[in-house]
């Protein structure tokens, strides 16, 4: 090799330290003329990295949590580590396609993004790589890389690193991580970027948000007052509209989710898309942050889908927290079979909205200023973090969504046949109405609607009630608890039978004659009923006539048609009706006629129902019959109409559970004990006292105040002479004093005869919260002949401890 050949190689090697040596050897490696596509600058530096390879241990390549294989568009944290003493001074990451050598821009996979511009940067001559900014000594770099789209296959993400004048470059071991796509569990979507849906019909999805973040799951530094997750806010819309992604900014709506937990503005925004949108999804906050399933069910919402409309977005803030929240973006349910997506599983760990820089769940308001693009949080953003883990491990899921198909509807165009599920289900074309209850007045679930007053078509009222559990904010009021509509009775409404959700025909039974005409009858049952709790009035059995060997032998009988139905035997409810037939013709052959000549079936008149209470409209509630914590309040009415009219047995009177901020509870200490003897026998000294705190404030209490206590002392004036002497003497009384003290310490005058022990430690609380005991005893040492038995035996003292709530 020439001289000119080896230097060229020289800068090949060295376009890993700096870009500067790169632009120079852009120029003297070959004309640019010959530099295109298919033989680029980044494929030169690869083969020229290629010819020197060498093996070293002491640098390393991580991903974030270590994973075998990438979730397609997921975003994770790359670090080049450097072991203690090493370090390096230059280095180049690149993501490759796998068994691709780099020679063209479709071999290079995934986008890295910069997240320090002061150490990291993209290679000028070559942009599929990161570099650093400027050459100097350094043991660790990070930089966010997101994952392809689906079916990107395996990958490697390369580094090489320069330490002093030595090039490393390694296709296997520490400096290059092979990942391959994740296998998808629910069926594959549309891959990103998002392409047009070729799906038919709609579809009806029901999404269930599960939050695990809880001090249990979550230990460091948790929250445990008003932790929380924020109202849920989200939308199915189209590929055009973005609520939020990660790489973006944060709107004004996100960020008003994102710090304040409000919805409010994001609704706002989703409602501004017009026909971008579809269905505007919502559920409630749950405070506090996670209950036991047996206690509280997981939120859920409904939402429909269509060709054009076939994104799912959504976010809830997790409070207290600077901007931190969990959702899902842009989640495709469009299959590439032109059909829609079954179930979508997916863990959530938090985001950050780049608005507010602080680092722990109760940061002060700090704005981030210029605003910061939207980032997954890792386990290395900050010391202080409660997620933080000097390991670089991943984050545990705060929570998971669970997105799951409930129903389709008109012409499926998708190869995969329909279950049972899609065949029997129905979209309702209604959405849910919207409630705009505050976030600061939390209720519990809404009672089945009552039965409609009116048993005829006449219109009448049903009613359906809910109970407020507690009002975080006096100051905003609370809607009603009680819900009112128009309604009438069954079967005067053209829609009761559509909300009646019935089963296929049975078969039809055997003809009722073995030969003529005779008939026979199939049945079916009802699968739903009306959410109103009205009954089905589709029929759930049907009679026809069969014909069984038309050329019968002279034994068979003819007998007449049937005849019509008798009135219901029932005015109102469930009644039996009937209907008979005569028989024309016996048997030739004096048989008995084996036709049927009579038939008996149920009826169903109006409800039944008793002359109507006349009652005057419920009072206003009451106030609470506390101040705070928990308590009751009552409303009630009055009977208009006399008695004799009918017995009403509606309630007069209603008492339901009230909730306000919890009590304060005062710092509880115990009294002072005496003043010690003062500390010098002779001159100026001090003397002191103390106590103890029994139980710490809670809920704005009154705090604690000191819990010792000094004072100056002054006895005789010292002599010279006799200062030492009279120390000596002083601290010699005080031993005999603690003596005497323990003496009748250890026999007390409640147990005449006997000497007992000191007493033990306090046990440890049973409870950490909630109430819980503890214990300490008192043994017997030794007893004294005239000791009685009964007075003389061993003590137990118990104590609350831990009384504040959970």
């Amino acid at each position: 090799m020439t001289a000119t050949g080896q230097h060229s190689r020289v800068i090949l090697l060295l376009c890993f330290i700096s870009t500067a040596a790169c632009n120079m050897f852009a120029f003297t490696e070959e004309p640019s003329d010959r530099v295109g596509k298919s033989d680029g600058y980044c494929s030169r530096i690869l083969r020229a990295q290629s010819n020197r390879k060498e093996v070293n241990t002491e640098f390393r390549l991580r991903v974030e949590g270590d994973p075998e294989s990438y979730q397609p568009g997921s975003t994770y944290r790359v670090t080049l580590i450097a072991s203690s003493p090493s370090y390096f001074r230059g280095f180049t990451l690149i993501a490759l396609k796998a068994g691709t050598e780099g020679d063209r821009d479709e071999d290079y996979i995934g986008n890295f993004q910069i997240i320090d511009e002061e150490e990291t940067q993209f290679m000028t001559n070559c942009p599929h790589a990161v570099t650093e900014s400027t050459p100097r000594r350094r043991t660790s770099i990070q930089v966010f890389w997101t994952a392809p789209p689906s079916g990107s296959g395996c990958l490697l993400l390369k580094a090489s690193i320069v330490q002093k004048r030595i090039i490393y470059f390694q296709d296997e071991g520490s400096l290059t991580k092979r990942m391959c796509e994740k296998e998808s569990l629910y069926g594959d979507t549309t891959d990103k970027p998002l392409l047009d849906c070729c799906a038919c019909g709609t579809a009806k999805y029901r999404v269930t948000f599960y939050g695990n973040w809880s001090e249990k799951i979550h230990p460091k530094d948790y929250p445990r007052r008003a932790n929380h997750w924020s109202a849920i806010i989200g939308a199915s819309h189209s590929k055009n509209y973005v609520l939020w992604e990660y790489g973006g900014f944060s709107s004004e709506g996100v960020k008003q989710v994102a710090e304040l937990g409000s919805p409010v503005k994001m609704e706002e925004e989703i409602r501004q898309k017009g026909d971008d949108v579809l269905t505007v999804i919502k559920m409630k906050a749950q405070w506090p942050a996670w209950q036991p399933p047996n206690v509280r069910a997981a939120p859920s919402a409904e939402f429909s889908v269509d060709r054009t409309r076939h994104i799912m977005s959504f976010l809830t803030m997790l409070g207290p927290s600077p901007d931190w929240n969990v959702g899902l973006a842009a989640e495709d349910l469009c299959t590439k079979e032109c059909g829609w997506v079954q179930k979508v599983v997916q863990d959530l760990i938090p985001w950050d909205a780049g608005t507010d820089s602080g680092v722990t769940y109760e940061s002060p308001n700090k704005p981030t200023v210029p605003q910061d693009k939207i980032r997954p949080l890792t386990s290395l953003d900050h010391p202080q973090s409660p997620f933080y883990d000097p390991e670089g491990g991943a984050i545990t899921p705060v929570a998971r969504v669970v997105v799951e198909r409930i129903a389709r509807k008109g012409e499926q165009c998708n190869i995969v046949p329909d279950n049972v599920d899609d065949i029997v289900a129905d979209i309702a074309q209604e959405e849910k109405e919207e409630d705009d209850t505050p976030e600061t007045c939390i209720y519990s679930n809404w009672s089945p609607w009552s039965a409609c007053s009116s048993a005829t078509c006449e219109k009448g009222k049903r009613m359906r009630q809910r109970m407020l559990k507690a009002q975080l904010d006096l100051s905003v009021p609370c809607p009603h608890t009680q819900d009112f509509e128009p309604c009438m009775g069954p079967g005067c409404s053209d829609e009761d039978a559509s909300t009646c959700m019935m089963s296929e025909w049975i078969t039809w039974s055997p003809c009722s004659m073995s030969c003529g005409m005779g008939s026979r009858s199939r049945e079916r049952y009802v699968k739903q009923f009306p959410d109103d709790g009205s009954v089905c009035t589709l029929p759930t059995e049907e009679t026809e006539n069969c014909v069984v060997n038309e050329e019968c032998t002279p034994s068979s009988c003819l007998v007449t048609e049937w005849g019509e139905w008798d009135v219901c035997s029932a005015t109102c409810g469930l009644g039996m009706k009937r209907r008979e037939r005569m028989v024309k013709m016996p048997p030739a052959d004096g048989s008995i006629c084996g036709a049927e000549v009579l038939e008996v079936e149920k009826c169903m008149m109006p409800e039944c129902h008793t002359i109507p209470c006349m009652l005057t409209p419920w009072s206003d509630w009451s106030d609470c019959s506390v101040t705070c914590g928990k308590g009751m309040r009552t409303r009630q009415r009055m009977l208009k109409s006399p008695v004799e009219l009918g017995e009403c047995t509606e309630e007069l009177e209603q008492v339901e559970k009230c909730m306000l901020p919890e009590c304060p509870i005062d710092c509880v200490m115990t009294e002072w004990t005496e003043w010690s003897e003062c500390n010098k026998s002779c001159g100026k000294g001090h003397t002191i006292r103390r106590r103890v705190v029994n139980l710490e404030p809670q809920f704005g209490g009154d705090p604690c105040s000191e819990t010792i206590q000094r004072k100056k002392c002054k006895i005789r004036k010292c002599n010279r002479g006799q200062a030492n002497s009279d120390e000596k003497k002083r601290r010699k009384e005080q031993r005999e004093k603690r003596r005497s003290k323990q003496g009748r310490a250890e026999v007390t005058s409640e147990h005449p005869g006997c000497k007992m022990r000191p007493w033990s430690s306090w046990t440890e609380c049973t409870k950490l919260c909630g109430g819980g005991i503890q214990e300490r005893l008192m043994t017997v040492k030794q007893r004294f002949k005239t000791a009685q038995l009964s007075s003389c035996k061993d003590r137990k003292e118990i104590r609350a401890c831990n009384v504040h709530p959970c």
